[in-house]
Formats: structure tokens, C-alpha cells, sequence
């Protein structure tokens, strides 16, 4: 690890104006994942910026009808509100899926936002890696890529995004808050993960002077037709092979409104709008479930390891679209699939 300096803010603005006066610093909230990519070498920041004294960690009402999740609320926090619980369950559901109770009690929703891949060759120095070296190479393409991606690839890299909570999140099409130099903005959760393209250094859209201060929720939050499936190598503390996370307004057997994100197949929660809206106006009969998940899983593509995420990705959201139509979320608890 190497020598850092080290600021504790108590106001946004004085964040801000650190992360403008030091491109190479790094925030730090509960420390979760910059910590272990730091002791690995991964993450070499010339100095920390803690904010965990900002006043960054409550649970709002907006104006609207919405939930305003403040950048410092823990995982476990947002898991176990009442008003998640109640009114966004596949919220509550996504983050009981990920990592574990003592981590959830650690990790913070803007932290979660930014995770870094878990990719073997990007934490592990001694071998090339675009993310972490740009013009390096991809070492996982011809390697050992089980875990990677099948869907937004690209010739320098098939990373893919590790959180629960995000792909939760894009399927609710939550926001983003960001306040930077130039002032505030807001960052569609569809926008603010990116694919790796030539420069899968950048994860995401948020400049390096910006800082996230909040997640908002908008109303329909989709309270009972709704499941978060997630299918991985053990039952506990894994990264998803595949994951979907479904919303549905129903009227009586006929879908309204769809929304489905996958996790663990890209480099981002991966959405198709076609694929929602050929859901929309039917009684998700078996061919209409079919059609979703082709119409997702439209240019994938597999690796020498990662092929059968193909299959199981289909296979996952018919089941998940399932769930949701029938009100029978899957249970984290009982990780069983129902």
C-alpha cells in the first residue's frame, strides 16, 4: 500500500473542492471495496477523502412520492427500511442477495455505486489488465472467464458490474445526485454506468471532481409483482452469475408496465426497452416470456468458459418474469429458487 494523505470534509462543498485540487484522490465512506483494492496495489490514490462525516446518511421523502437515499445510508440501512420494504421491495431483496450482514452493515449506497469489477486479472497486478493499465490487454478473453461477461463486451475488456443493488436500482430507473464544481446534476441510473468500449477504465459517467450525495427513488416502486432472482456458484457471499431483477403493474392477468435489468452478464445493469415493452399488453404467456428473454439476450456472446451463462440467462428470466407475474418474489432467505 502507499503512503496517502488524508482529509475528512465536513461539508460537501469543501469534498468537492479536495477532489478538484486532487485528481488522483479517492473517496472513502465505509471502505468496503477501496480498501481491497489498495492493499492489492489495484487503487494507488495520492490522498483519501473520508466523507464519512458528511451529512450525507437519511432516508427522505421527496415531493413526488419518491425516496430520497442519502450517498452515506448503509446497505443494510436501505435493506430494512419500512418504506423500502414496503413500497420498493425488489430494492430490500437485491441488497439481502449481496455480500453479507456484516459487509451491508459497512458498505454505503454511493459506495455501492461505484464498486470496481471483480475480475481476477484486474486484482491481480502481476498480469495485464486495460481497466487498471489502458493498452495493456485483456488477459480474461483468452483466459480463465467464467464469471465474465457475455453481453456489451468489447476487445479490451469483459468485465462485468458486481452489485445487486444497481441492477435493482436501474430496473426501479432510479437517479443519481451528484454535486460537482459546476454544481448539482442528476445521472439517469441507465447513464451512469457505462460499457468499456475503448476505455473500460471508466465505469462510469461521474467526472473525477464529482462527488455523489444521494439516490432518488421515483414512486411506482412496483410493490408486489416483483422479484430479484440471483443465480450463483454457492448460496451466500458470491458474485452473480446471472441476475434479473423484474417490476411489473399488472391489470387483473394483463402487464402493463414491465421493467427488467440483468446483473452479472456486462460491464453495466444491462436493459433492453424492446424487451420490456413486448412484455407490455400481454398475460406473459410462455412465448411472450420467450420473446423477453431473446430479445435481451440479443448479441451475446459467449467465451471458452462463460457460454452457458447464455442458457442460464434465458432460462433466469422467463423463471423471474414468472415470479413477478404471479407475486411470488424469490425469498433470500430460502435461496431455493421458486
Amino acid at each position: 500500500m502507499n503512503r496517502f494523505g488524508y482529509i475528512r470534509p465536513t461539508e460537501v462543498s469543501q469534498a468537492v473542492e479536495a477532489l478538484a485540487a486532487d485528481r488522483e484522490a479517492k473517496i472513502i465512506a465505509g471502505g468496503t471495496n477501496l480498501v481491497d483494492l489498495m492493499k492489492y496495489n489495484v487503487e494507488r490514490p495520492s490522498s483519501i477523502i473520508d466523507i464519512s462525516k458528511l451529512p450525507l446518511d437519511t432516508i427522505e421523502e421527496t415531493e413526488g412520492g419518491g425516496l430520497r437515499i442519502g450517498a452515506l445510508v448503509t446497505n443494510s440501512t436501505v435493506a430494512y427500511d419500512e418504506r423500502v420494504q414496503a413500497r420498493w421491495p425488489m430494492l430490500s431483496s437485491a441488497l439481502l442477495a449481496g455480500a453479507t450482514g456484516q459487509l451491508r452493515n459497512a458498505a454505503t449506497t454511493g459506495g455501492n455505486l461505484l464498486q470496481r469489477t471483480r475480475c481476477y486479472y484486474f486484482y491481480d497486478t502481476g498480469t495485464p489488465c486495460n481497466k487498471r493499465e489502458p493498452g495493456t490487454g485483456c488477459p480474461a478473453i483468452g483466459g480463465v472467464n467464467r464469471i465474465h461477461a457475455i453481453l456489451g463486451a468489447s476487445d479490451d475488456c469483459v468485465a462485468t458490474h458486481p452489485s445487486d443493488m444497481c441492477v435493482a436500482m436501474a430496473a426501479l430507473e432510479a437517479e443519481v445526485l451528484v454535486e460537482g464544481p459546476g454544481g448539482s446534476r442528476r445521472i439517469p441510473m441507465a447513464d451512469f454506468h457505462r460499457l468499456p468500449g475503448d476505455t473500460p477504465q471508466h465505469d462510469t459517467t461521474l467526472a473525477a471532481d464529482e462527488l455523489i450525495v444521494a439516490v432518488e427513488l421515483p414512486p411506482a416502486g412496483f410493490p408486489e409483482h416483483y422479484t430479484y432472482l440471483k443465480l450463483r456458484d454457492r448460496l451466500s457471499y458470491a458474485f452473480a452469475l446471472v441476475s434479473v431483477a423484474v417490476g411489473l403493474k399488472m391489470d387483473g392477468d394483463t402487464i402493463q408496465i414491465a421493467r427488467i435489468a440483468l446483473g452479472g452478464v456486462a460491464h453495466k445493469p444491462w436493459r433492453v426497452r424492446g424487451a420490456e415493452e413486448a412484455l407490455e399488453g400481454t398475460a406473459a404467456a410462455p412465448a411472450d416470456c420467450a420473446k423477453a428473454a431473446n430479445l435481451l439476450l440479443d448479441g451475446a456472446r459467449g467465451l471458452k468458459d462463460n457460454a452457458f451463462k447464455i442458457e442460464l440467462a434465458r432460462r433466469a428470466i422467463v423463471r423471474a418474469i414468472g415470479q413477478a407475474v404471479a407475486a411470488t418474489p424469490q425469498s433470500q432467505i430460502d435461496k431455493r429458487i421458486a
